[in-house]
C-alpha cells in the first residue's frame, strides 16, 4: 500500500496508476452512495430530496448518505436556522424582564435565610456578612397584547414582545463564567465538547455549500470574561463540524486570501491532485479526519468567492441601517454582527452565534445594564423585525441569554442608586422567538426575590433538548461515539418542553 514516500519518489506510470485508482474509488462512491442517495429520497418522498442530490460532488451524495444513515430528521422539523445571541457575563434578570414590585419595601434588609436556603455563594460575596436586598432602580411596564413586563433598558425589545418567549424560571448547575458558559455552549461544564452548533451540523448537514455550517462572530472592544474558541468548537466530532469565526476588518476569515504575489490560477489543480494524494492515505489508514481536512480545504477554496460577498454590506439601503442603528455602520460591533447574522441566514447558513461580552456587573450594576443595553436592544430588536419582514422568522429560531442570572442581594456597597449583583445559578431569564416557539408567551415563574424558580423549572439540559427537538431531532437519538461511550449534547439527561412549542 502506498505511503508518503512512494507518492514523492512516484513516475508517470504510478501516477496513471494512481489515477485509475482514483477512477475507480470516485465510480465506487457514486454508485455505492448514490443508492443511499436514492433510498433518502424514497424515504422522505420528495422531489427537492434528489433534486439536492442529482449531479452533485461525492461530498454532497455522502453529506445526503450520512443523514440518512443516522436517521434524521427523526421528526417534522420547525427550525431551519438559528441565530443565538450569547451574552456573556450573565445578564441582571430582574433589571430587565422579571419584575419584582414586592422588593421595592425591602431595600436594604437582609435577605432571608429562607430564601437563601444554604446555596453556593461565589467567593466574591461567600464573606459577606448581611446580604442587603437591591430593588431595580429601573421601572417596568407591561407592553403588547402578551402583557410582558419589560424593563425601560429594552425599550427597542418591548415593541417586538409579542413575537418574545421568556423562558424566566432557567437553572444552571455552574457558578463561576467559563465553566457555566462552557455548559450553556456544550452540554458538559468541561472543555472539550461539541458545542451546539458543531451537533446540529453534524447530524443535518449544511444548507449552503459555499458557506460554513456553522459561524460565529464576536463584538469587538469586548470587555470582560475572556471567550475561547473551544466554546464553538468540534469537540470529538470530525472537524468540518467546528465553527468558523467571522471578524471585522479587511480578512473575515483568518487565512482565507491567497498570499502575496499568488494569483491562484493553479490552486483548483492543486487540490484535485491533494485530493488523490488523500485519497490513498484514505485507503491505507481509514482516518476520518483524512476527508475532513481535504472538505475543509474545499470549503476554504469556495469561501474566497463567498465571503467577500456576503460579508459586503454595502449593497444595503439607509433604512436597515437605521432601523439596526448607528453602530450597524461599524464593522465588529453587536449592531454590525447583528446585520451580518440576518445576511448570513439568508444564505441559509444553519447556525450563527454571537457573543457579546459585558453583562458582569458585580459593581456598578445600573451603570453596567445601561451601557450593554444601548449597545445591545435595537440590534436584537432589528433583527426580529428584519427577519419578520423577509418571511423568515417563521423557520429561523433566535435565542437571547447568558450563562446564568445575578443575585437580588448587592454585592459590595448598597446605595439608593447603585448596587452590585452577583452570579446567580438557580434562575435566570432567557427568551426565543421564531420558529416552533409560542410567541407572545411566557414560562416559569420565580419567588418575590427572582433568587428561587416556583414553578416549572428549565434545566440548560432541557434547553439543549427542546431547542434539539425544534430542528427535528430527538436529543436522545442524536450520538457519537468516543471512546468507547456514546455521547450527546443532552448527556444523560434532558426533557423537551412541550409548552414552549407552538
Amino acid at each position: 500500500m502506498c505511503n508518503h514516500h512512494d507518492i514523492l519518489s512516484s513516475n508517470n506510470k504510478d501516477l496513471q496508476q494512481l489515477e485509475k485508482q482514483a477512477s475507480r474509488r470516485d465510480f465506487l462512491t457514486k454508485t455505492s452512495l448514490g443508492l443511499g442517495a436514492l433510498a433518502l429520497g424514497s424515504l422522505l418522498g420528495t422531489e427537492k430530496a434528489w433534486g439536492n442530490i442529482k449531479g452533485s460532488s461525492p461530498k454532497a451524495i455522502l453529506d445526503s448518505y450520512n443523514r440518512n444513515r443516522l436517521g434524521l430528521p427523526h421528526h417534522l422539523p420547525k427550525a431551519k436556522r438559528i441565530v443565538y445571541l450569547f451574552q456573556s457575563g450573565g445578564p441582571s434578570q430582574m433589571d430587565l424582564f422579571d419584575y419584582k414590585p414586592k422588593l421595592a419595601d425591602l431595600f436594604g434588609k437582609d435577605l432571608p435565610p429562607s430564601i437563601r436556603k444554604g446555596q453556593r455563594l461565589t467567593g466574591m460575596s461567600a464573606d459577606q456578612t448581611v446580604f442587603p436586598i437591591a430593588p431595580s432602580i429601573f421601572k417596568f411596564k407591561q407592553y403588547g397584547e402578551s402583557r410582558a413586563w419589560v424593563s425601560e433598558m429594552m425599550p427597542y425589545l418591548s415593541e417586538v414582545v409579542d413575537d418574545l418567549c421568556f423562558i424566566k424560571s432557567m437553572q444552571t448547575d455552574a457558578i463561576n463564567h467559563d465553566p457555566a458558559i462552557t455548559f450553556l455552549q456544550t452540554g458538559n461544564q468541561l472543555p472539550g465538547r461539541p458545542s451546539i452548533g458543531s451537533w446540529l451540523s453534524y447530524g443535518l448537514g449544511s444548507d449552503n455549500d459555499n458557506l460554513p455550517t456553522f459561524i460565529t462572530f464576536i463584538s469587538k472592544n469586548g470587555k470582560g470574561q475572556p471567550l475561547y474558541s473551544r466554546l464553538w468548537g468540534n469537540g470529538f466530532l470530525p472537524t468540518e463540524h467546528q465553527g468558523v469565526q467571522f471578524r471585522s476588518g479587511k480578512d473575515p476569515v483568518l487565512y482565507l486570501n491567497d498570499p502575496e504575489n499568488y494569483d491562484g490560477t493553479d490552486r483548483r489543480r492543486m487540490l484535485d491532485y491533494l485530493g488523490k494524494l488523500n485519497g490513498v492515505q484514505q485507503d491505507a489508514y481509514g482516518d476520518p479526519e483524512i476527508n475532513a481536512r481535504m472538505t475543509q480545504y474545499e470549503m476554504a477554496f469556495r469561501m474566497q468567492t463567498s465571503v467577500p460577498e456576503v460579508t459586503d454590506l454595502s449593497d444595503e439601503p439607509d433604512y436597515i441601517f437605521d432601523m439596526y442603528g448607528q453602530d450597524s455602520r461599524d464593522p465588529g460591533t453587536y449592531a454590525a454582527n447583528c446585520l451580518m447574522a440576518r445576511k448570513l441566514l439568508e444564505k441559509d447558513v444553519k447556525f450563527v452565534q454571537l457573543y457579546h461580552q459585558g453583562w458582569d456587573q458585580h459593581i456598578g450594576c445600573p451603570g453596567g445594564v445601561k451601557s450593554q443595553s444601548k449597545k445591545t436592544d435595537q440590534a436584537n430588536a432589528a433583527l426580529l423585525k428584519d427577519l419578520k419582514q423577509r418571511g423568515m422568522l417563521e423557520d429561523t429560531l433566535v435565542v437571547w441569554g447568558g450563562e446564568f442570572g445575578r443575585t437580588v442581594y448587592s454585592q459590595g456597597q448598597l446605595t439608593e442608586k447603585n448596587y452590585g449583583r452577583d452570579h446567580h445559578p438557580k434562575a435566570f431569564t432567557m427568551w426565543m422567538a421564531g420558529a416552533g416557539v409560542k410567541p407572545g408567551f411566557t414560562y416559569g415563574e420565580t419567588d418575590d426575590f427572582s433568587y428561587n424558580v416556583v414553578k416549572d423549572p428549565v434545566h440548560v439540559h432541557d434547553f439543549h433538548a427542546t431547542l434539539l427537538h425544534l430542528f427535528g431531532i430527538d436529543h436522545e437519538r442524536l450520538i457519537f461515539k468516543h471512546q468507547g461511550r456514546r455521547f450527546r449534547l443532552t448527556d444523560v439527561h434532558g426533557n423537551v418542553v412541550k409548552d414552549l412549542l407552538s
